[in-house]
């Protein structure tokens, strides 16, 4: 499709946004977080539009707005969110960025990839010190991007600040400092030290590869709201693309934030010691009517919530999370609904696994969730999809290095991508170390083949 085609086609498909807004009530779909126990205390007014009494007044605002008479949940959480929310200061610029790598590649005919990788930060403040985040460093999104670029893909990485990025990973993640792969030659030249230097000199070439051709555009962010606001601009640009785009969303997203007009500040206090000075005599009286007021606090009564009585709950700090609205569904119906949709779940526990991915799938009607546990990520994942039997994808026995139970004629089957059986990889089976190959160049090749299927389909609908 021509540049000024795709122009054309992105305008005439924008969605039209609501100009209208809907003061909502207390909402009761909070989160409490209190040395990961909840608080019984009652929630505090917040954006979340799911409060079973919010139905009335959202029947009466939407009966005289004509917008809203067909808007779904989705729609209307969809709403609320971008407008009750700042947008992030790039997110302009991060636009830009976007529009003008995607109508490149589409005057190309090329598959678009958008890739997103690592975590997602939940400030407690605006001026933030406090955060809070999981565990994600982003390799899952990287290490997809490099394979992606490898099957001729061109790739959107969108990825949070400071977590891995496609072909620095090889050495940004090694246990190793990077200047001990490196040593001072003649000259004061650098030099790479022998035995990195097939592996270093090939990563480069790939990388100055992806990047001379124009096939990688990297975008950073930080918070929960900067995610949502950037994937929701990438989504709708890639619309003109049809089914030529492909949204891989492996970023570990919050399910949970702070509403903006409860968030403070300035840096949360944990003593009154930035509290106005008084005079000698005015502190020192203060001083005997807190030690009194601490005695009376270490005496109150605590409730069965409480996971440390010694710890009065004036001291404690107790956190109220809203839930982040649920409208990715949006992505297929509205953001980018002719590209092809993969979302990850995660889980622990194997047991749940599979039946919380075929939930995603129906929620959300995304065209693939990739299910993997936490324990086996980096061995084994299992794809789900709508009207086909669930696939387990497993790294080859030869290239685990590891002793694996079960059944050896199996094996080949998970490395060429068929159906293993039922239950997952046991991680008390698995010893400690890394595989020799990487997951996800087996699983991107099998997304691959799905996604031409995927535009096949659609070619035939048209």
């Amino acid at each position: 499709m021509p540049a000024s085609q795709f122009r054309a086609a992105r305008r005439a498909e924008q969605h039209p946004t609501f100009s209208s807004s809907i003061t909502t009530p207390p909402s009761s779909s909070t989160f409490s977080l209190s040395f990961n126990l909840p608080d019984s205390r009652p929630s505090s007014p917040g954006s979340s539009i799911f409060s079973s009494e919010s139905s009335d007044d959202t029947m009466s605002t939407s009966s005289s707005k004509p917008e809203l008479l067909h808007a779904s949940t989705e729609d209307i959480a969809e709403r609320d969110y971008f407008s009750e929310n700042p947008a992030p200061p790039a997110l302009d610029k991060h636009t830009q960025l976007a529009t003008d790598f995607i109508e490149f590649h589409a005057d190309a005919g090329r598959r678009v990839a958008l890739v997103t990788s690592g975590g997602t930060t939940v400030p407690l403040e605006r001026q933030t010190v406090r955060f809070i985040d999981n565990f994600s460093a982003g390799t899952r999104g990287a290490t997809s991007a490099e394979y992606f670029l490898e099957s001729g893909y061109a790739v959107i990485f969108l990825h949070r600040q400071f977590s891995l990025l496609p072909y620095s990973r090889h050495y940004s993640h090694a246990t190793d400092c990077f200047l001990d792969f490196l040593h001072e030659g003649p000259n004061g030249s650098v030099v790479a030290n022998e035995e990195y230097r097939v592996k270093m000199l090939m990563v480069l070439r790939k990388y100055n590869s992806a990047k001379s051709k124009n096939l990688l555009l990297t975008l950073p962010f930080t918070t929960i709201n900067d995610y949502l606001f950037v994937l929701r601009a990438i989504a709708q640009l890639m619309r003109p693309l049809g089914p030529n785009a492909l949204l891989y969303l492996a970023a570990a997203v919050s399910d949970f934030f702070v509403p903006p007009e409860r968030m403070v500040e300035h840096k949360i206090q944990s003593t009154n010691a930035a509290d106005r000075q008084d005079t000698t005599e005015g502190a020192l009286k203060k001083a005997d009517k807190e030690a009194s007021k601490e005695t009376e606090d270490d005496e109150e009564t605590f409730d069965n919530f409480d996971s440390s009585p010694a710890v009065p709950r004036s001291k404690r700090l107790i956190v109220d999370l809203d839930p982040v609205p649920k409208f990715l569904k949006n992505l297929v119906d509205g953001w980018a609904p002719e590209g092809m949709i993969v979302s990850f779940k995660l889980e622990t526990d194997p047991e749940i696994l599979v039946h919380k991915a075929q939930y995603s799938l129906t929620r959300y009607q995304h065209h693939l969730v990739i299910g993997n546990l936490l324990s086996t990520r980096k061995w084994e994942v299992v794809f789900v999809a709508p009207g086909q039997a669930d696939q387990w994808i497993r790294v080859p026995r030869h290239r685990r290095k590891k002793t694996i139970s079960g059944i050896e004629n199996m094996v080949g089957v998970a490395a060429s991508g068929g159906e293993v059986g039922e239950k997952p990889l046991d991680p008390k089976d698995l010893l400690e170390g890394e595989p020799e190959l990487e997951i996800e160049s087996l699983i991107i090749p099998a997304v691959e083949t799905l996604h031409t299927a995927h535009i096949k389909k659609a070619k035939t609908r048209s």
